[in-house]
């Protein structure tokens, strides 16, 4: 369950951003209810495992090995640390490629403690082939003397998409030099080169003499650099009218590149993070918002900004696993302000900062930082945000034997939250006519008692569906209840969506 903290919130009520305080890997399987396949964009900075971040193992999962590594600081000298890193990462990204959608991608700050560890993972989980880039980013300017014959200065963004409907957003590429001047149908074009790098003894099929079929001239090829395709390939071109011969001042045949069989219209190099700031940036702009330097190693905004702002438009989720010293929502939050987009972001933090510092950043950047020289975070960026913490656990066994039923306020906000996404309002819950409240695509109402006699006796049938009808005529709804005593077309008829009480409560038995 979530627990809602509205006084730790910035207007809670009309928030679509998510703040959750709570174990990331729980918080996870959590939002898979709601959030499955929804998010457009993941950005995560995960433990390094460089041996100095003292963090714990604490996933308790039923290896017994596994169950020896709990609670136990992982450290240089800890001879299993890169099994306990993988352990702890696998499954989380495992289940951040769930929630993303099918054109999303995810972004993975590393270094070279784990890069190539989490290279094979990624592969694994997303699959080789939807490998996007291994960007590098430098993160500082001077030299560490005390590290050994070399000072690394740069880390590294891991991207992979989900499926191959990804692209980038940004810059687009120039499309001046296109034109129609014969008036293609296939539309605007250029010409481009008609050979590669290759000498004869390499490509030996592609060192040929190409005919011109209307004037029978003959272009040999270069013996240093021969045609880019086979005769065949070649002649299918020049049926297709692909294939310029030489007019005016041309000396070689051309082909038609087109702009229609552009993969993208953005093409980012591998290097494009040259221009994003350095460590020592993050650092002063998190002085400049609390006044000291209490967070190791925040990144950039202009890195989190520049990952966001180059795969998602003005309307779309930025999710972060590991939300830190919260810079994913201040990039988030700085970019609608600048472009008047309506991003939304979800962030989970598991440590015992998350509300000193993660959250209470999100509110200062929000309302303001007066000492701010950049004026736009001195007036304050604007926005809301919406501060969960992780609860209890409902426990399906308990819950199925009638021992621990949750009380109807803890069912309503947790059917709420996983159904819809959406922050609930405790205050329009109706629990004599199973309201628990509306939804911006739903009013939802829970047929639910925390009493075994009671749940045997609950269902949705048609008495009750005429009246939610008439109360609601011109909206839809969603009804949990334990059981459904209507057919199908009744239940399209009153523009209602049954969903079966979590935990299949009406199973209990005598």
């Amino acid at each position: 369950t979530l627990l809602p903290r509205p006084d730790q919130s910035v207007n809670w009520e009309s928030s679509r951003n998510i703040f959750i305080e709570g174990d990331n890997l729980e918080v996870l399987k959590l939002l898979q209810k709601s959030y499955s396949d929804h998010v457009n964009m993941i950005y995560i900075d995960p433990p390094y495992n460089t041996g100095n971040e003292h963090w714990e193992y604490n996933d308790n999962v039923a290896s017994p090995m596994i169950q020896e590594w709990l609670g136990k600081e992982v450290n240089l000298d800890d001879l299993a640390r890169h099994d306990k890193w993988c352990c702890m990462m696998y499954p989380r990204l495992v289940f951040l490629r769930e929630l993303l959608k099918d054109d999303g991608a995810i972004f993975v700050s590393i270094d070279d403690n784990e890069a190539h560890r989490l290279r094979m993972m990624l592969d694994e989980i997303f699959g080789e082939e939807n490998f996007i880039g291994q960007f590098v980013w430098k993160r500082r300017a001077s030299s560490a003397l005390a590290e050994k014959l070399i000072s690394a200065d740069h880390e590294y963004v891991l991207c992979y998409q989900k499926t191959d409907a990804f692209s980038f957003y940004g810059e687009s590429k120039d499309f001046a030099s296109y034109s129609n001047p014969d008036n293609d149908p296939r539309g605007d074009w250029v010409l481009g080169d008609l050979t590669v790098g290759m000498n004869k003894d390499q490509r030996p099929n592609q060192f040929y003499d190409l005919v011109d079929p209307k004037t029978d001239k003959s272009y040999p090829a270069n013996p240093n650099r021969v045609w880019a395709y086979i005769p065949d390939s070649m002649s299918k071109l020049i049926e297709e009218e692909r294939i310029v011969f030489p007019t005016g001042n041309r000396t070689r045949p051309m082909l038609k590149r087109f702009k229609v069989d552009l993969k993208a219209k953005v093409n980012p190099i591998s290097t494009w993070m040259k221009e994003v700031g350095l460590n020592s940036e993050a650092t002063k702009q998190f002085q400049v918002i609390f006044g000291e330097n209490k967070f190791n190693y925040p990144k950039p905004l202009s890195l989190v900004k520049a990952v966001i702002r180059s795969m998602t438009s003005e309307d779309e989720i930025i999710m972060d696993s590991f939300a830190g010293s919260g810079t994913t929502a201040h990039a988030v939050l700085a970019l609608n302000q600048e472009d008047g987009g309506n991003r939304k972001f979800i962030l989970v933090e598991c440590e015992d900062y998350a509300d000193e510092i993660t959250g209470e950043r999100i509110r200062r950047v929000i309302k303001g930082v007066p000492d701010a020289k950049d004026e736009a975070l001195r007036k304050g960026l604007g926005g809301t945000f919406s501060y969960y913490e992780l609860g209890e656990e409902l426990e399906m066994d308990k819950i199925l034997e009638g021992s621990e039923l949750p009380s109807y306020e803890e069912l309503a906000r947790y059917a709420f939250f996983t159904s819809t996404g959406e922050n609930w309002d405790e205050s329009k819950m109706e629990e004599d006519a199973y309201y628990i409240g509306s939804s911006s695509t739903f009013e939802v109402f829970l047929l639910y008692a925390p009493d075994k006699q009671k749940l045997k006796e609950l269902a949705l049938n048609l008495d009750f569906a005429m009246k939610v009808q008439n109360r609601f005529p011109n909206k839809q709804k969603l009804i949990f209840a334990p059981a459904c005593f209507m057919e199908e077309y009744h239940l399209k008829e009153y523009g209602i969506r049954f969903a079966q009480l979590p935990f299949e409560i009406y199973r209990m038995a005598e």
